[in-house]
């Protein structure tokens, strides 16, 4: 039972991790939809790639705001929201594991 918990424990890391740096593409996805980034750049072309499928699932769901688009602040909430309830939850079955 004691490796489980430290697994899981450090599962719950790892996914807090990940959450935090998907939270920084996503920033970086709405900065460069403000200037004329290039879209053959790589490293946009990889904040497109990562944030578009998401992106533009919530944006089926908004109405049309006259070009203001808070799907990005939407994804982030429902980020900090996975961060919140489930890195925690992870955690405490870890440690009750040990």
């Amino acid at each position: 039972m004691f490796m489980l918990g430290n697994f899981i424990l450090a599962i719950a890391k790892l996914i807090n991790f990940a959450l935090s740096a998907y939270i920084w593409v996503v920033i970086g996805r709405a900065v460069i939809s403000w200037v004329n980034a290039d879209p053959y750049n790589p490293i946009v072309r990889f904040l497109v790639q990562a944030t578009d499928p998401i992106l533009h699932r919530i944006r089926r769901f908004l109405p049309a705001m006259g070009g203001l688009d808070l799907s990005p602040m939407i994804l982030i909430f429902a980020v900090v929201f996975l961060q919140s309830f489930l890195v925690p939850t992870l955690m405490r079955i870890g440690m009750s594991l040990q």
